[in-house]
């Protein structure tokens, strides 16, 4: 009896570590998206009455690598709907082509002003975009240029570069998708 005891405590043990993994892992998404907006509403300030007149919006951060012809990056964020409170956690990828090199840490938040346009990017998260940008940060010095702060589609785009050194121009494919681990 006592080894039936023992093998059901040790296997019970990853699943509570797994748990308590998960909720560190939506604080810090959470905590991530925080720092994120304060930034934003820092240097863009009409950013926060678009938030909070839009349906939802969502929050990412990222880390790319371009070397000569391939770019790659992955990421995590949360899309927040406006209308009913939801966070819906995601992961994200991203690959694509074209004359680039560099790494670039950089933040993105993506304003979604109309319901279909929310719906759509938290059901089936697809991006597929060209992209130019030139960025060099470290710390607080330097600086950045790109052409992400746009409004395409109901969704306004803000990328700000957290740190890194990269010269780009690729088209590139972005894939976001549910966190599966992280929404249970």
């Amino acid at each position: 009896m006592k080894k039936i005891i023992l093998l059901i405590a040790l296997t019970a043990v990853p699943f509570a570590a797994s748990a308590k993994s998960a909720d560190k892992k939506r604080a810090e998404i959470l905590e991530m998206r925080q720092e994120v907006l304060t930034r934003l509403y820092s240097e863009k300030p009409e950013a926060r009455d678009m938030i909070k007149s839009a349906e939802g919006y969502a929050v990412f951060n990222n880390g790319g690598v371009n070397l000569i012809f391939l770019s790659a990056g992955s990421g995590k964020g949360v899309a927040h709907d406006n209308k009913t409170g939801k966070n819906t956690f995601m992961r994200m990828a991203t690959g694509g082509v074209g004359i680039g090199l560099g790494i670039k840490d950089y933040q993105a938040v993506m304003i979604f002003h109309k319901r279909s346009a929310f719906d759509n990017f938290v059901e089936h998260g697809w991006d597929f975009s060209g992209q130019a940008d030139a960025a060099a940060k470290v710390g607080d010095e330097g600086g950045e240029a790109n052409v992400a702060d746009t409004a395409v589609g109901g969704v306004t785009i803000y990328q700000m570069t957290k740190k890194g050194l990269a010269l780009q121009a690729t088209l590139q494919g972005t894939k976001y998708w549910k966190n599966g681990k992280l929404n249970k």
